[in-house]
């Protein structure tokens, strides 16, 4: 081991001393009679650098030993493409099939729901990230216009909720259209600070127009979903569900009705996106994502293009929000905060950007980690970012860094994610 090694890894102690010392050394406690004690942990401290020190050593090693990482090559790019036309059918029919698996709960289904949500949300801002190139860390105000004009849709004017699902991806599609036009102009850092400040105008406002929103106690009461009329009542009657078909009610019925909605809702906005991604405009975006200039000296509208990928990516969020109301019931600002748009933006980019497979186990992998990791209590969000860090250092593309390309002249072969970086895809 290298001198420089070392140092390198008694620095990333240091930092590593800074950042736990606060989080980790110092926390607060109720005390016996009430009052809030400072209690100390410098053993866990001491353990976390040490791990920092040790990782990091072990990091270098294996870079050292690995030398200069190549190119995958055609052949081995190809490999993963075929593979991946295998695990796309397998994750869909374990998802078909997920409600039937012995030993299937409520618990499992809730879960499903929760995962095939984000997996929903992340397509959609694939359209906006992945393919268009524009980076917007703002997606979670569309989750909220869309949740917030079903809940008000829905409360106000007695509408069902498959009248206000298209009218709530059409309102987050104009809302989508209004981001789109400040921000022409702007790209990279300062497009990011603009997206970021228009989710939290969205939530901000949310929180303070009480006479419409109800401001912080959230807005309760929102109507379930019925299958064709047939309410999920636990009564039995002849309009309901379970007195229909003539089976015993159990609430179940409407986790399964829910599980399956979402799921051809994530359906739908795969088949779409795909859809697009061959046209015309979805060749555009990727014009627009590899080199703008070059785009515009194409006679490519840029100004309808990037309006177009804001408005699609906003459309499915809404729904999605729109979905999340009903399910919840119950809706409120903390539920739209920074956090969710960061969440969606990593699936995005672990996933690779442009991957829709990836995307999808992306949103298994983060959202069913923090269900496994759940027993941890506070060392949770530790272990995930420590996953999270260990997944980008062995790949940084991300979980699927290829992809097809959308139009070939002869042989259809995937394009690995290092060439389409570097605009040459």
């Amino acid at each position: 081991m290298t001198l420089r090694a070392l140092k390198d890894a008694a620095i990333t102690a240091l930092v590593a001393l800074g950042l736990f010392v606060p989080l980790v050394g110092l926390r607060t406690d109720v005390g016996p009679s009430g009052e809030l004690v400072l209690r100390q942990r410098w053993g866990d401290v001491v353990i976390l650098v040490a791990l920092a020190f040790v990782g990091r050593l072990a990091l270098l090693g294996w870079r050292g030993w690995r030398g200069d990482p190549k190119p995958a090559s055609a052949a081995r790019t190809e490999a993963l493409r075929k593979a991946g036309l295998f695990v796309a059918p397998v994750l869909l029919g374990l998802a078909v099939l997920l409600p039937f698996i012995p030993g299937t709960g409520r618990y499992e289904l809730d879960l499903g729901i929760l995962v095939l949500t984000y997996v929903m949300l992340g397509w959609g801002l694939n359209i906006v990230v992945g393919l268009a190139g524009l980076l917007d860390l703002g997606y979670v105000a569309f989750y909220a216009v869309g949740a917030y004009s079903y809940a008000l849709l829905a409360t106000t004017f007695g509408l069902s909720f498959w009248i206000c699902l298209p009218l709530a991806g059409l309102l987050a599609a104009f809302w989508g259209v209004l981001l789109g036009f400040p921000v022409l102009r702007l790209r990279g850092d300062y497009l990011a600070i603009v997206t970021l400040a228009f989710g939290e105008i969205i939530r901000v406002v949310l929180l303070n127009w009480v006479s419409l929103t109800n401001g912080p106690n959230g807005i309760s009461g929102i109507p379930r979903p019925t299958f064709f009329g047939l309410t999920f009542s636990m009564s039995g009657e002849p309009d309901t569900f379970a007195g229909f078909f003539g089976i015993e009610p159990s609430p179940v019925h409407r986790v399964i009705f829910l599980y399956y909605l979402i799921l051809g809702l994530a359906l739908l906005t795969n088949w779409v996106s795909i859809r697009l991604r061959r046209q015309p405009l979805g060749r555009a975006w990727e014009a627009l994502r590899e080199d703008e200039i070059a785009c515009r000296a194409l006679g490519i509208n840029v100004t309808t293009t990037k309006l177009t990928a804001f408005a699609l990516g906003a459309m499915f969020a809404g729904i999605a929000g729109s979905f999340f109301a009903t399910r919840q019931g119950f809706i409120s600002p903390e539920s739209f905060t920074f956090i969710e748009s960061a969440i969606i933006l990593a699936i995005v980019v672990l996933g690779g950007m442009g991957s829709q497979i990836g995307i999808a186990i992306a949103a298994l992998v983060m959202i069913g980690g923090f269900e496994v990791f759940r027993d941890l209590d506070e060392w949770r969000m530790l272990v995930f970012g420590g996953a999270m860090v260990l997944i980008m250092v062995a790949r940084p593309r991300g979980l699927v860094g290829h992809r097809t390309p959308s139009v070939v002249l002869r042989e259809r072969r995937a394009i690995g994610a290092e060439h389409v970086a570097e605009g040459h895809g």
